[in-house]
């Protein structure tokens, strides 16, 4: 499979096909991470989902700060009127983005990666430049994906692709663009604790606890996830709210910049306390433990079968 690939070059050159010392090649360790992607996305998509409107309630239709229980509770009644709709909105764009969103961010950090002799397993300064060099590319999805569910209370449905897009047309696709500033943020901080954070971690608790118990590495993955988890959420929730604000306003209408954004939650938390700035925390730290654990299941099953297929073939180097 890899040296059948390996011969024809194309867009990426030989060498991104050519198997390394460490088992894999660029290409295989950039298959298995989409791989986990896509596991992931599907199955953490609900969560993904409930977790936006919690955020998005924060405000009623007439543009007051409700109490954070109050948005909780508008959010369960969408999700109990529509479970299915709720729990599916988003994914098709989420799905899409594995492609536009991920190719890039894993393309950029795992290239870089590749560059500086760290194989499949990414340090920090591939993190840094892949979250910055990416955003451009991610943000656009995210910002439809918000869309989507943006009018849920009102009207019940999950608001179509392609009206987004023509809204959008009509904006010279400007729009799609809000939220970058705070994505980069967020995706920073989404790389380094948890593309590269949780790995190391993992490790380190197979050897000290995994080795000495019958703990598998699925356990060990969701014990790493759920110590990486609650740090990277209360890094990012502020940065999810920020994106929520900006994403989910009327694409024909003005804009919310980052300071609006920024005196909004201000206005929520001198109102609400910290409940305010860290809504949907707890469901985020679900998420996150839910997302990193299957993210990263997928892609070391998927690494795991291309060494074994890459050793039975003997394309490992010496």
């Amino acid at each position: 499979m890899a040296a059948a690939v390996k011969k024809s070059g194309g867009l990426f050159g030989e060498e991104y096909f050519v198997v390394k010392k460490s088992g894999l090649s660029q290409f295989q360790a950039m298959t298995a991470y989409l791989g986990g992607s896509c596991f992931q996305t599907i199955m953490d998509n609900p969560i993904t989902a409930y977790r936006q409107l919690v955020q998005q309630y924060a405000k009623d239709l007439q543009g007051n700060v409700v109490d954070p229980k109050i948005a909780q509770q508008e959010a369960r009644a969408v999700f109990r009127s529509h479970p299915v709709q709720a729990s599916l909105s988003g994914v098709g764009p989420r799905l899409v983005g594995v492609g536009f969103k991920r190719i890039p961010k894993f393309g950029i950090l795992l290239g870089i990666s590749f560059f500086l002799g760290e194989g499949e397993s990414p340090g920090m300064y591939a993190a840094t430049g892949a979250s910055i060099m990416s955003a451009p590319f991610i943000n656009p999805i995210r910002m439809i994906e918000k869309q989507q569910r943006a009018y849920f209370k009102q009207t019940g449905q999950v608001k179509p692709i392609i009206d987004i897009l023509k809204e959008s047309a009509a904006e010279r696709f400007v729009p799609l663009f809000r939220g970058t500033i705070p994505l980069m943020g967020h995706s920073l901080a989404s790389a380094v604790l948890g593309l590269v954070g949780q790995p190391k971690l993992q490790k380190y608790i197979q050897k000290e606890i995994g080795d000495r118990t019958s703990l598998g590495r699925t356990a060990t993955g969701l014990i790493a996830s759920s110590v990486v988890s609650p740090i990277y959420v209360f890094v990012t929730n502020p940065l999810s709210r920020l994106e929520v604000i900006m994403q989910t306003s009327s694409i024909k209408g003005k804009s919310i910049g980052v300071l609006e954004a920024c005196k909004e939650m201000a206005k929520d938390s001198s109102k609400f306390g910290l409940r305010g700035v860290f809504r949907g925390q707890g469901i985020g730290i679900a998420k996150a433990v839910v997302s990193l654990t299957l993210f990263h299941e997928g892609r070391m099953f998927l690494q795991d079968a291309f060494k074994d297929y890459n050793k039975s073939k003997g394309l490992i180097p010496e």
